[in-house]
């Protein structure tokens, strides 16, 4: 005996729901003719009677009753799949966690999670900001898909992939004598209040490095532990910094001047994730959201960015 194919059961249930071929044959935007003979071919090779015909009218016919109460189940079935499928591109009950490193996370991972809620509107994000030093723990335990960090992970079992590189620049009061020059050098820096972050910390190791390559001491009146706290100190006086462009990439900063470092010192940014793990398509379309965004933040430079 032959088997029902999902076409043979679309057409069914099309007739049954229009009660005419014609109308059958609109509504699935086929020939009337071709739905005829699928209907009569289907009656013949199923050896049963699906449709009486009365007043021109197709009615179900008594004896396949139980034929069509499944095919209603069928199609409810593939209602609720459809329900699933719509919820899913719109990212209900499903969720995207992820993390970055704190000068990431203040501007560029809210430019691209404001990106990812507008492809997908339901969807729920937890960002974490991390240090270094918690970024295995939190990729291997698998509390997130992805981690943004500006050095790349020391560990066997994760993979780093470098997805931008920007510029240090530095950054100081807007009273301040220097924000007349167009680039400014580690050496007109010297004997300048310098807010910054521990050597010892690879982020702080990058904005030291250039002092470092000039053969000059690294001499902070103060510091700070992450990027975001750096920013806040130079805006309220209390001295100038070197710091990645990306830490202060929003077009509108009250108090504060950037300029470009004359030294030729960059900063590459990472996408770190443990090894083997398939990343969902959220993740995905999130890490491209990234490298749009950092690329955009390197293509207008701190100059382009400041207060006309």
């Amino acid at each position: 005996m032959s088997e029902i194919t999902l076409r043979q059961v679309e057409v069914i249930r099309a007739v049954m729901l229009t009660g005419t071929i014609s109308g059958a044959a609109k509504m699935l935007h086929v020939s009337a003719p071709g739905i005829s003979r699928l209907v009569k071919h289907t009656e013949e090779s199923l050896g049963i009677r699906l449709f009486e015909r009365k007043a021109g009218l197709f009615v179900p016919s008594v004896e396949a009753s139980r034929v069509f109460d499944q095919l209603r189940e069928v199609y409810r079935g593939v209602e609720n799949l459809q329900t699933a499928v719509n919820a899913l591109q719109k990212g209900e009950d499903v969720q995207l966690a992820f993390a970055s490193a704190p000068s990431i996370a203040q501007f560029i991972a809210a430019r691209v999670m404001r990106r990812v809620r507008y492809r997908y509107a339901d969807l729920f994000m937890d960002l974490n900001i991390l240090k270094i030093e918690e970024t295995v723990d939190y990729l291997l335990l698998e509390r997130g898909e992805f981690v943004v960090m500006s050095s790349a992970v020391q560990n066997e079992a994760i993979e780093n992939e470098r997805i931008s590189e920007g510029r240090l620049v530095v950054i100081m009061p807007e009273n301040h004598p220097l924000v007349n020059r167009p680039a400014i050098s580690v050496h007109d820096l010297a004997d300048q209040p310098m807010i910054g972050v521990s050597p010892v910390d690879p982020y702080g190791a990058l904005m030291a490095k250039p002092f470092i390559d000039a053969g000059l001491p690294v001499r902070h009146v103060m510091r700070g532990r992450f990027a975001q706290t750096v920013v806040s100190l130079v805006r309220h006086g209390l001295g100038v910094a070197i710091i990645d462009e990306f830490s202060v990439a929003e077009v509108y900063m009250p108090g504060l001047v950037r300029r470009p470092l004359a030294e030729d010192a960059s900063v590459s940014i990472y996408i770190a994730r443990k090894k083997g793990r398939v990343l969902s398509g959220f993740a995905e379309y999130a890490i491209q959201q990234f490298r749009r965004e950092l690329s955009r933040a390197v293509a207008q430079g701190p100059s382009l960015r400041e207060e006309k």
